[in-house]
């Protein structure tokens, strides 16, 4: 927020010192300019901010994020989410599972080249593009049910939790789950 500021009175420097090394004009005709020149001010602020945005968006992302169960409230796993040619990936590092349950299990749901391949390691989000404030044009797979889902990831609260909506077509059509930070 104070960067932002910060790039308003920049670009309200710039334009009223542009505007000093002007002539000298008539004072009516000066008047009248004076919302062209707050509009110019107000989207050249706007623009500078929206690099910087994204690029806090870009880092925000990045890291160990606990899944949570979207129905059980439970946490579920640990994905660590990383940037890969300009693009984010998800990968599980750590399962969260009761003694009598197989700590390593495999994707018998999976198809593919991850049917029957632990799912500790696998990369479950992939090919996410950044979209000004989101990760966008990537997908999901659930392990649980070996499906894959199209998703749209965006940091909330400060960079504490993770929107997570995987959908089937359009994002009305799908689920929310929200991680949390986990570094």
């Amino acid at each position: 927020m104070a960067s932002m500021r910060w790039l308003a009175v920049a670009a309200l420097v710039v334009a009223t010192s542009a505007s000093a090394e002007a002539p000298a004009a008539e004072p009516a005709a000066e008047e009248a300019k004076a919302p062209a020149k707050a509009a110019v001010v107000e989207e050249a602020a706007v623009k500078a901010a929206k690099p910087a945005r994204a690029a806090k968006a870009e880092l925000a992302v990045v890291g160990r994020w606990t899944t949570i169960d979207d129905e059980t409230g439970k946490p579920k796993s640990v994905v660590r989410i990383f940037q890969k040619d300009g693009k984010v990936y998800g990968q599980i590092e750590k399962l969260f599972r009761a003694p009598e349950e197989d700590q390593n299990p495999l994707c018998v749901e999976c198809r593919g080249e991850l049917k029957d391949k632990p799912i500790i390691g696998m990369t479950i989000l992939r090919d996410l593009e950044q979209d000004d404030d989101e990760w966008t044009d990537g997908t999901v797979l659930d392990p649980a049910n070996g499906k894959t889902y199209d998703v749209t990831i965006s940091v909330q609260e400060g960079g504490r939790k993770l929107k997570v909506r995987g959908y089937l077509g359009i994002s009305l059509l799908g689920r929310t789950q929200y991680w949390v930070r986990a570094d």
